[in-house]
């Protein structure tokens, strides 16, 4: 017995020298912290250590992904991260071998002419992380209490104490990771399993740190000194787009107005669209279609607004946190726009195969016209209202309303579309809105553009409308149509009787009241 307790037993936690680094100013406490914000008043130290590389990757919860699966954002980034393949890999390269060997094609990396360009592809630059609390919960997760990192602060060393005796390769945290990236998470990714077990990373460390203070941290670091466009950022840090503090800021609606500028590029362009070569886009008068600064004023006032605690109307499902405990989807340009053209395509598809006195009776006008129009009359004819300024901004104003108050019960956080970059390329934005399919949004949305189909979208300028019909028709003309189409769409959802009625009938009250 007397040997046992002479035994020295091992540790519980690995443990890491840190230095603690004070940074705080007494004006600092006049700033409005507030929790309810995500603006918890932070700690006036953070830590300074190293960490190997492969472990500071569990431990965040960022594994190298494979493009062959779909996988859930969540099991891969943590809170609000996007992840552009192609920057890890050049990432990847460089730490092999250094620039500019790490910039050549492969083919020259391979042969053995090149080898004089090698060098050491040193990251002095520390990795960004937050050490989660007990407390803290993201996406109504909290880190299991066997998983914590904590910290024990010294007079001049302090101790930051990992959740294992001895990292293994196999080691995962069982809920949430311990930490959680702000600025670096393309280093990480950079980084297989054939890296050195010894190969470390100098670590920037917070304790605590609230999200809206990591999203402030990331602006400063990568946007204030003009290192990445703004529109870029808002992709790899999309809490960016709900803070506050940006709206007021230089530059920040230009963001707004550029991703609707994109987005509808998109779906004119492309060949999957509803919209391919249906929108004006230089705005020509006498043109057809609906033109491009008014699809930007729709996306801009629907899908990408900013939500404002005080107003009843919902948030933007692209540019808003999705309740008051929820975060803003990670959705880059890829699905924003793929999403859409889902959601059209799906709509498009409904109104062809619908058949009703409003469908019949525009596909039989347009038989009579002498310039019949491409495709179903019913949808893109010159007496839809779906293809006019107010059609279309009441179509998005419902797939905005629908989607932002159902995007935790259908998951839509968890929808990553592997292939789709940063960028809003061609094959990006075809594979995300193929993917889709596979989300739990999928049916409920189409069983949506069902219900809408059954709305009568014929204009006030319809031939052979009854006199009534024309009158009750003219309110959709003018500013205050969008206002009205909005209304007599959720009524007619709240009508149908589909698992989206009480859902319409809510966002009535809460826009339009009783």
């Amino acid at each position: 017995m007397a040997q046992d307790k002479d035994k020295k037993q091992a540790p519980l936690h690995r443990q890491l020298p840190a230095l603690r680094v004070k940074q705080w100013q007494d004006g600092w406490d006049e700033i409005d912290f507030n929790s309810d914000e995500r603006r918890s008043k932070p700690m006036p130290f953070f830590y300074q250590m190293s960490i190997p590389a492969i472990e500071l990757r569990s431990l965040c919860g960022i594994y190298r992904r494979s493009t062959k699966t779909l996988r859930s954002r969540s099991d891969d980034t943590g809170i609000q991260r996007q992840h552009d393949i192609d920057r890890s890999n050049e990432i990847s390269r460089f730490v092999d071998y250094g620039y500019p060997w790490s910039t050549i094609s492969k083919a020259k990396r391979q042969s053995e002419e090149y080898d004089d360009l090698r060098k050491p592809g040193w990251l002095p630059t520390a990795i960004v992380v937050n050490i989660l609390t007990a407390s803290d919960k993201r996406r109504g997760q909290r880190v299991a209490e066997a998983d914590l990192v904590t910290v024990e602060d010294g007079d001049t060393i302090s101790k930051v104490l990992l959740p294992y005796s001895e990292w293994v390769p196999e080691w995962t945290a069982s809920k949430l990771p311990p930490l959680e990236v702000i600025d670096g998470q393309h280093r990480l990714f950079a980084f297989g399993d054939d890296i050195a077990d010894d190969f470390e990373l100098p670590v920037v460390a917070f304790l605590g740190l609230d999200i809206s203070w990591q999203a402030y941290l990331f602006y400063t670091i990568n946007i204030k000194p003009k290192r990445i466009n703004p529109s870029l950022a808002f992709d790899l840090y999309p809490l960016l787009r709900s803070e506050d503090w940006l709206e007021r800021a230089e530059g920040h609606s230009v963001y707004r107005e550029t991703r609707a500028q994109e987005v509808t590029e998109v779906l004119w362009s492309h060949k999957r669209s509803p919209w391919f070569d249906r929108i004006n886009m230089l705005g020509e008068r006498g043109e057809e279609g609906v033109s491009q600064s008014a699809w930007i004023r729709s996306i801009m006032a629907t899908l990408i607004k900013p939500w404002n605690q005080r107003g009843k109307n919902t948030g933007g499902l692209f540019g808003s946190r999705l309740g008051d405990n929820e975060e803003v989807l990670g959705w880059n340009r890829a699905q924003q726009a793929g999403f859409l053209i889902f959601c059209w395509n799906e709509f498009a598809t409904a109104v062809e195969e619908h058949k009703s006195d409003w469908t019949r009776s525009l596909r039989t006008i347009d038989k009579a016209r002498s310039k019949q129009t491409e495709g179903d009359a019913a949808f893109f004819g010159p007496y839809s209202l779906i293809a006019t300024d107010q059609g279309v901004r009441g179509f998005l104003q419902i797939v905005n309303d629908v989607t932002y108050f159902s995007a935790s019960k259908w998951n839509l956080g968890d929808w990553y579309s592997e292939n789709s970059s940063t960028s809003a390329d061609i094959d990006a934005v075809s594979q995300a809105a193929g993917s889709f399919e596979k989300t739990e949004a999928a049916e409920p949305l189409k069983g949506l553009m069902r219900t809408l189909a059954f709305f009568d979208w014929r204009t006030s300028a319809t031939p052979d409308l009854d006199e009534k019909l024309r009158r009750q028709k003219l309110v959709f003309r003018g500013s205050g149509g969008y206002k009205e189409l909005r209304l007599q769409l959720l009524e007619h959802i709240e009508k149908s009787g589909s698992d989206l009625s009480p859902l319409a009938a809510k966002v009535r009250i809460q826009v339009f009241g009783e």
